[in-house]
């Protein structure tokens, strides 16, 4: 019967295996010296940076800061604490000067002057979806700024200006990623990636942005269970108990409301269960949801699967057809 526990693991075993793997992937496959690793402050790129340490020693892990002007107050503060815990080298590399230097700052108020036209300096802003859960809705993404003066506006935007203020932002974890390969080929390293299973399976990931790593050590995790090995592996609890944001736009936001319909507990059951086939009738009082709301889920995980597709795809080539899985074999959370 499905409960809240299919998603425990023994994060000892978890743990050994995936060093296990990081060493015989640097070392044997890719014939790397040690890995590189983009630090945000947040649960994920933590236990990364933990699980490389393991595997490769401290000497052999390097982690990149990289802030630039839209990033919280925090996020420096809480890598620089984790490397100090890891006892890792750490290099700041501020990305804001390429970002203005490429147009990234200026091609977004661009976009947002489009629907906000006195937006301007001093301004903030941030991208939401409304709540799937009380009523069917498609995925249509609404924009927030906030005034110097404190006063916040909500419109939807009209498809051009949001494609093109995506379009800019990317340019942020496309510079980090370009960043990291800078600092792994000087050093012969390879360039670890932190996402998890949840943001891999759902598209949260920008294509050859943070999407692009030689190896991806808990892609097979769901984000639940990234937290209990984060508890065994010691990471500080500053980091584990700070909520999952985006750290993209000037205004503060969650995950939650940029992207997924419910907090990460709720959301990796609900994809857990909408793969095994758990009925919504079955999933809804395990999450404290309706049924209908249970099923309106379900139906957001298969339209953002749909949306999302092409960044799954390695380039295509003439001479065959390429095809793509979406998700990690299902034995690989059971060797893991």
């Amino acid at each position: 019967m499905f409960s809240s526990n299919v998603l425990d693991i023994d994060a000892p075993s978890v743990a050994a295996h995936i060093q296990r793997t990081i060493d015989a992937q640097v070392r044997g496959v890719l014939r790397r010296r040690g890995v590189v690793v983009g630090l945000s402050g947040g649960v994920d790129s933590s236990v990364v940076a933990a699980l490389c340490v393991r595997a490769l020693g401290p000497r052999r892990v390097l982690g990149l800061f990289m802030p630039e002007r839209d990033c919280s107050d925090d996020a420096l503060a809480l890598g620089r604490l984790l490397a100090d815990h890891l006892g890792i080298e750490a290099v700041v590399e501020d990305v804001g000067s390429t970002l203005d230097a490429i147009g990234c700052y200026r091609r977004q108020d661009e976009a947002i002057r489009q629907v906000f036209p006195a937006y301007g300096d001093g301004w903030r802003c941030k991208l939401t979806l409304p709540s799937i859960l009380d009523s069917d809705r498609f995925n249509v993404f609404q924009l927030t700024v906030e005034s110097p003066d404190g006063k916040q506006q909500t419109s939807r935007m009209p498809p051009a200006a949001y494609l093109q203020l995506v379009a800019a932002t990317n340019f942020k974890q496309r510079t980090r990623k370009m960043m990291e390969y800078y600092h792994a080929d000087r050093l012969v390293y390879a360039v670890a990636g932190t996402p998890n299973r949840l943001e891999y399976d759902q598209g949260f990931f920008v294509k050859n942005g943070d999407g692009a790593a030689d190896i991806k050590p808990i892609g097979h995790l769901y984000k639940t269970q990234v937290y209990q090995l984060a508890e065994h592996l010691g990471v500080p609890e500053e980091i584990t108990s700070r909520p999952p944001t985006t750290d993209t736009f000037s205004m503060s936001q969650t995950q939650e409301e940029f992207y997924f319909s419910l907090p990460y507990q709720q959301m990796d059951l609900c994809l857990w269960a909408h793969d095994h086939d758990v009925p919504a009738a079955e999933l809804a009082p395990v999450i404290g949801l309706g049924e209908a709301q249970a099923e309106r889920v379900y139906r957001d995980i298969e339209a953002k699967r749909r949306t999302t597709r092409y960044q799954h795809y390695a380039p295509l080539f003439v001479t065959k057809v390429d095809s793509v899985s979406l998700l990690p074999p299902d034995d690989a959370v059971a060797r893991a």
